[in-house]
């Protein structure tokens, strides 16, 4: 896949309720769980994975503007 190629983000029903539970061995904020919990859902993995690495591969975002 090119980096310059747009995905289209994957949506969710605005009704959804997302599972998640907290890591019991420390300290994790309900944040925290529920992004861990939504990167569990293959298509949001594929859409960050990707976001990440076209942030980090665009030589556009070092030039000063």
């Amino acid at each position: 896949m090119k980096l310059r190629e747009i995905l289209k983000s994957p949506e969710s029903p605005l009704d959804k309720k997302w599972k998640f539970k907290k890591r019991t061995d420390g300290y994790e904020s309900d944040d925290t769980a529920l992004v861990r919990a939504m990167l569990e859902d293959e298509a949001i993995l594929e859409d960050q994975r990707w976001a990440w690495e076209r942030w980090r591969n665009d030589a556009s975002a070092l030039k000063n503007k």
